[in-house]
């Protein structure tokens, strides 16, 4: 069953454009580690909130995703400009 993960951040206004540069190679070097990772958009609320939304193939492949992200520079790197960062994982039932 795939999973969607909604994480919702907020981020100063001046950081967009490095902030979106560290989001692409977050999501290339999580590709390259986790190819079970499908889907990746970044978005913005307003000037300072923001949200990703990720969809993994599988709950088991996102687990492996978290417990390598301690140690991956590019996860590290892209979350030094966010704060108040809360996650929700959606385990997705039905698609029509």
């Amino acid at each position: 069953m795939s999973v969607i993960t909604v994480t919702r951040f907020q981020a100063d206004p001046s950081d967009a454009d490095e902030l979106r540069a560290r989001h692409a190679a977050l999501v290339s070097a999580t590709r390259a580690a986790f190819p079970g990772l499908t889907e990746a958009r970044l978005g913005r609320i307003d000037d300072s909130t923001w949200a990703g939304v990720w969809r993994w193939d599988s709950a088991a492949t996102l687990r492996a995703a978290r417990q390598a992200a301690s140690a991956d520079a590019a996860a590290a790197e892209a979350f030094a400009l966010t704060r108040d960062i809360t996650v929700d994982d959606i385990d997705v039932l039905d698609e029509h």
